[in-house]
């Protein structure tokens, strides 16, 4: 029998272009992807090569929650990716597979439990207040995102980290360069060196600390020799820059519930049902654009008839899992009553994202204050005319132009 009889047909590669995306429209592509099968390739505008996309919200979790696929190998191979420069740091916690990202993370997984965040909500809750009354004292028409959605998740996350107050300017400086992809790879860089060397500064000086904030977690973890500091340091960059998301996807929320009037109106009238819409706007909102971050097998699997060898990119698709009509029926409605809803907008397995609970206290609290506070509040443009993010890897609008 010949080589190719033994070797099933593999199914085309599609092109993934970088689509630069408005409002909350699911992207195309990633619908075509899901209708031709459960395990699809795909090639993205960078990197090299092509990967294996899977979309069912089973295999998801299967594979992101399974040892037999790795994140440390793609240190040492060059993926098909989106970011134009994306260079990982070796002992990156995004890159560790366990007991390593396990040691890593449980030293600040203290912070990110719900008592952890419970301990910042009326900081949290105070902060919002006052962005609100400078909202309301300034007047209509405003932009949401510069008055209220970018300083409030920047404030939170600073507190959280244990950034002084002074710094979270800085910080948020830092961080748009971080993730932005149209200043170019020196900048980007310069960036992340510049966050690094300040995190270690402040890392270093609390290695006796008992407070609860991360960076004193983390010193006192590297005081105890539990992690490197270049490892707290990696850490503390990662954590610092995901706080951010925060604005993206509350820019997302807003915009979709003030173009939706009639679910801007439910939830004012009935504020019992907040905590369960708010899951369902996560799971519906596209908040990123293609795929994060890829793994490698490890060895050969077989997903739903598909052999993935040893050595083959992987990627995983969230935001088709949460669109799985056997597990989200009429996935492209919004049902602020769906229940259960096992959405993984935060991700799934040991790299589910650690600041997700934060994430949805933060939405709580936006939710609350903007629709209790500003009565009447809606968009300022026509919803076409709101300017979305360019060449960003995470979606969400650039300003969102508002009245009451």
């Amino acid at each position: 029998m010949s080589e190719e009889t033994l070797t099933p047909t593999l199914p085309p590669v599609r092109q993934w272009p970088a689509l630069d995306l408005t409002g909350t429209d699911f992207d195309p592509v990633l619908t075509e992807l899901m209708r031709e099968g459960p395990v699809t390739r795909i090639q993205l505008p960078n990197g090299e090569g092509w990967a294996w996309l899977v979309t069912r919200f089973d295999d998801v979790r299967m594979v992101a929650n399974d040892p037999r696929f790795g994140r440390e190998a793609v240190m040492d191979q060059p993926v098909t990716r989106l970011a134009p420069h994306f260079i990982p740091d070796r002992g990156a916690v995004g890159f560790l597979d366990p007991p390593d990202h396990n040691r890593l993370r449980r030293s600040v997984a203290a912070a990110f439990t719900a008592k952890g965040v419970e301990r910042v909500r009326e900081k949290a809750r105070g902060m919002l207040d006052e962005l609100v009354a400078g909202l309301l004292a300034a007047g209509p028409p405003a932009d949401l995102t510069d008055a209220v959605l970018s300083p409030f998740p920047i404030a939170v996350i600073c507190e959280l980290m244990g950034v002084p107050a002074a710094d979270r300017q800085g910080m948020h400086s830092w961080t748009q360069l971080i993730l932005s992809s149209s200043h170019g790879k020196e900048v980007s860089e310069k960036a992340k060196r510049e966050m690094s060397a300040y995190f270690s500064d402040l890392i270093g000086r609390r290695a006796d600390s008992t407070a609860e904030d991360v960076t004193s977690l983390l010193g006192a973890a590297v005081g105890r020799a539990e992690i490197t500091m270049e490892e707290a340091v990696g850490l503390a960059v990662l954590l610092q820059i995901g706080g951010e998301a925060v604005t993206n996807n509350s820019g997302q929320m807003f915009y979709l519930l003030l173009t939706r009037p009639d679910l801007c109106e439910r939830l004012r009238a009935e504020p019992e049902i907040r905590p369960k819409a708010i899951d369902e706007l996560l799971r519906y909102i596209p908040h990123r654009n293609a795929v994060g971050l890829s793994r490698i097998a490890l060895e050969d699997v077989e997903i739903r008839g598909t052999r993935i060898r040893a050595g083959d990119p992987v990627y995983v698709s969230y935001l088709a899992a949460n669109r799985d009509p056997d597990v989200f029926p009429d996935p492209e409605r919004i049902d602020f009553s769906r229940s259960p809803n096992p959405h993984v907008s935060f991700g799934f397995g040991p790299h589910y994202c650690p600041g997700g609970q934060l994430a949805k206290l933060e939405s709580e609290l936006l939710v609350d204050a903007l629709l209790d506070r500003v009565p009447g509040l809606r968009l300022a443009v026509p919803a076409a005319e709101v300017p979305f993010r360019k060449g960003a890897l995470i979606r969400g609008p650039e300003a969102l132009p508002v009245t009451w």
